[in-house]
């Protein structure tokens, strides 16, 4: 009986882990859902028509349109610059708004002229090595943003001399898997020889 009950709890639990990625996407999905609601209800609140409604979302999906044509084509528009150009001049939200942009132009593919490379460093102490992206350099020094398992957001930055970090062949979104796999999805095992 009691073997039973063990088989019968430990299917429960594969089960359960099976099934957690499906329910943290359907419950990203319908975040995103409510936000496109909420969106919709607030502009339809003003105009009281779904015409109106309709036509304001079909013109903010044309501009969101040629903003990315413009920034995959010429590497920047001239909305986001206008935009910039107004945000700089007001104190505090232009430090926020700077770094902010930065994070994003990091992952994201069409800014080239930050660093997208993955690399490994002794962190905590020595024998003990963690992935982490790298954000800046200067000379031999890197600056380093070692994310924390199972969410990559949170995490640490810190300064390490070239000498003290092993590049990776993992990509930004590779090394991000890893990070929230706590380590199971690895597809660079055999980089595990190169630290000692």
């Amino acid at each position: 009986m009691k073997e039973w009950v063990k088989k019968l709890l430990n299917y429960f639990l594969i089960g359960i882990f099976a099934v957690i990625p499906i329910v943290i996407i359907l419950q990203i999905m319908i975040f995103v859902k409510d936000r496109v609601s909420d969106l919709f209800q607030l502009v339809y609140g003003y105009a009281d028509s779904y015409l109106y409604t309709s036509l304001v979302f079909a013109v903010s999906f044309i501009i969101l349109v040629y903003i990315g044509h413009k920034l995959v084509r010429e590497g920047r528009s001239w909305v986001i610059a206008a935009f910039d150009h107004i945000i700089e001049r007001i104190p505090l939200l232009n430090t926020v708004y700077r770094v902010l942009k930065k994070v994003i132009n990091m992952f994201s593919t069409h800014d080239q002229s930050i660093a997208k490379e993955v690399v490994y460093v002794e962190y905590p102490k020595e024998g003990l090595w963690v992935p982490a992206y790298v954000t800046n350099r200067l000379g031999d020094k890197y600056v380093l943003y070692v994310p924390t398992s199972p969410n990559p957001t949170s995490g640490f930055t810190v300064i390490a001399d070239k000498s003290r970090i092993v590049k990776s062949a993992m990509n930004i979104e590779e090394a991000s898997s890893f990070v929230i796999s706590v380590g199971v999805d690895y597809s660079k095992a055999s980089e595990m020889s190169q630290l000692s």
